[in-house]
Formats: structure tokens, C-alpha cells, sequence
């Protein structure tokens, strides 16, 4: 949702929507892709990983692409109102940003790669904005599960920024705090890309890669056919 007429603003918990006890929907039973259940509890050695990088249509993609990635599902975080509809947080009026939950495999792909992944898939240093798309809903986020999710978040912030000022870039405007209650967003959303493969994707990141101890070979833009933020005509989803 565009906001023509005023910077965009986080509500206080007084301001915000006052939402409801239950969700509205149902949570879809199956990943259409991974033909992996999304809701938990989910399998013993498994971690999740909350991550706001922007629209979460194309932000799912990433890392449902990802080797050692078990499940995604896409919902609403970081906000006041229990249980908002999409349409209340396109408001600005929940307080909630549009996050993907990683549910990954850790043997496999480690934190620090999804990480990686998660800088090098967006602009990090837009506040409340990610390319066209404009709003809180829209701000850049990282929500962690443990103390050790926490510290290696804020080390790849730490090491990200010289890299990012070095090529022209502001400071990093991501919140990294420990995750707050997770609300799944409507079936429509989840997967989207998969059900609508001509859908639109305002993922693009800076082209500016995150340095070792998180190099990995996965690159920042979306796939071929599906235009970057910059590219992508002046909408929201």
C-alpha cells in the first residue's frame, strides 16, 4: 500500500488496531512446493528463522529455494494487533512489518548462510520502504529465536555496513530483535509465486555482497523473467 500524502510512521500500542482473539482463516496444511506441513510443532533438530526483507511474496521464493530449508510460511510480526488481516496492516495501523518464517535444517544450511541471503536479497537501508513498495509493513526486519541467533544476526549487520557504505549505501535501518508473536497471513499469500508464477516480485537486492565468514554462491536478485524493485512498476501487491 502506497502512502502519497504522509511519511509513513509506526503506531503506538494506543494507536494500533485492536485486532482479535482467533485469525480469520484457517493456516493452509501443506507448502505447495516442499509438500511440508507449515504450522509446527515441527520435527526435532529443526530451527525457524523470522526474516523482513520487503514484499514476502517474492521473499518466500528465496528461501523456499534454498538447500537445508524445510518449510516457509509467510505471516505478519513486529506489531500490536493480535491476528490482523492483510488489509489492516497495509493500513500502518498494526505496527506489523510482512516476514517470512525459514523453517530450516541446520545440518544443512547454516543461520549464518540464511543470513547472507536475507542482506543480499533487499536494500537494507531503506527505513520503511523496499524499492516501490512503501510502508512499516515494508520495513527491513530480523526476529531471532536464541541468543545465538541474536548475536550472529548482529555480527552480519556489523560486517555488512562497511561493505554497504563502501558502495554508496546509508546506514542499515534493520531491527534485530528477539521475535515477537508470529501471525500466518491468508492462504492467498502463502507460496504466492508458486500459485501465480507471473506474480509480482519487488525482491532486488544492492548487488553488494555480504564478505566472509558468510559467503555462500546464492545471488541477490530475483529470478530471470521477474523484474527487481527498481525495475518493477510503481505498485504494491
Amino acid at each position: 500500500m502506497l502512502f502519497p500524502t504522509r511519511e509513513p510512521r509506526l503506531p503506538t500500542p494506543e494507536e494500533a488496531l485492536k485486532g482479535r482473539p482467533e485469525p480469520e482463516f484457517p493456516l493452509q496444511e501443506r507448502h505447495t512446493v516442499l509438500g511440508t506441513p507449515l504450522g509446527g510443532p515441527y520435527p526435532a533438530g529443526l530451527e525457524v528463522a523470522d526474516f523482513a526483507l520487503g514484499c514476502f511474496w517474492g521473499a518466500e521464493r528465496k528461501f523456499w529455494q534454498t538447500e537445508g530449508v524445510w518449510t516457509t510460511l509467510v505471516g505478519y510480526q513486529g506489531g500490536h494487533t493480535p491476528h490482523p488481516a492483510y488489509e489492516e496492516v497495509c493500513s500502518g495501523l498494526t505496527g506489523h512489518t510482512e516476514v517470512v518464517r525459514v523453517v530450516f535444517d541446520p545440518a544443512v544450511v547454516s543461520y549464518a548462510a540464511l543470513l547472507k541471503l536475507f542482506w543480499e536479497s533487499h536494500n537494507p537501508t531503506q527505513g520503511f520502504r523496499q524499492g516501490n513498495d512503501r510502508g512499516t509493513q515494508y520495513r527491513s526486519a530480523i526476529y531471532t529465536h536464541s541468543a545465538a541467533q541474536q548475536s550472529t544476526a548482529e555480527s552480519s549487520r556489523e560486517a555488512y555496513q562497511p561493505v554497504l557504505t563502501g558502495s554508496g549505501y546509508g546506514p542499515i535501518t534493520t531491527e534485530i530483535l528477539p521475535a515477537s508473536p508470529f501471525y500466518y497471513a491468508e492462504p492467498y499469500h502463502q507460496q504466492y509465486l508458486d500459485k501465480n508464477p507471473s506474480g509480482y516480485c519487488g525482491i532486488g537486492g544492492t548487488g553488494v555482497k555480504l564478505s566472509d565468514p558468510f559467503e555462500t554462491n546464492w545471488g541477490a536478485s530475483c529470478p530471470t523473467g521477474i523484474a527487481s524493485a527498481s525495475e518493477a512498476p510503481d505498485q504494491s501487491h
